[in-house]
C-alpha cells in the first residue's frame, strides 16, 4: 500500500513539474525597446496562442502588464515587421484591448485576430507603444512570435 502511494505522489510530482516548466517554455521573450525600463507601464509577459499563430486561425496575445498611474483612455500602436522589413501597423483604442478605467497596479491587454490564409510563414517580430490620453509613451515592447507553415484545414 506504502508503494503505491509512494507511486502515485512520484508521478503527481512529476507530471505537475512537467506542467510548470511548460509554462516557462511558453513565456514568450519581451525586451523594452530602448535602454529605457523605467516605463509607468511595466510589462510582465507576453502569451501568444496558438503559438506558432495558424495562418486564417483566431491569433490572441494576452499582455501582462502594471501601471503606475490610473488609465482612462489612450491607444496601442502596434508595427510588425518580416525579417526585418516593416509590413504592417495599426492602432488600438486601449479601452477596447482592456477594461477601463485601468487602476494603478496589474492589468492585462489581450488582443485576437485572423491572420490572413495567404500570410508567409516564418518569424515576425512585433513592437508595441502604449500612450496615454494626453499621447505620453508609457511603455514601448518588442517580441517575435511565428507563423506556422500550415493554414486552417478549410483553407486548403
Amino acid at each position: 500500500m506504502e508503494k503505491i502511494i509512494t507511486s502515485k505522489l512520484f508521478f503527481f510530482f512529476f507530471f505537475s513539474t512537467l506542467f510548470f516548466l511548460q509554462a516557462f517554455t511558453d513565456a514568450t521573450d519581451v525586451h523594452y525597446c530602448g535602454k529605457k525600463d523605467s516605463y509607468d507601464v511595466q510589462v510582465k509577459g507576453v502569451q501568444i496562442s496558438p503559438d506558432p499563430v495558424a495562418r486564417g486561425q483566431p491569433a490572441t496575445f494576452t499582455i501582462s502588464a502594471n501601471t503606475s498611474q490610473a488609465l482612462s483612455e489612450g491607444k496601442l500602436v502596434v508595427d510588425v515587421s518580416y525579417f526585418g522589413w516593416h509590413v504592417y501597423s495599426e492602432t488600438h483604442d486601449l479601452c477596447g484591448e482592456s477594461s477601463c478605467p485601468i487602476s494603478v497596479g496589474d492589468f492585462v491587454i489581450a488582443h485576437s485576430q485572423v491572420l490572413p490564409a495567404y500570410t508567409p510563414p516564418g518569424s515576425y517580430s512585433l513592437k508595441m507603444k502604449l500612450y496615454d490620453g494626453n499621447n505620453n509613451e508609457l511603455t514601448c515592447i518588442k517580441f517575435g512570435f511565428d507563423v506556422g507553415f500550415f493554414s486552417s484545414v478549410a483553407d486548403i
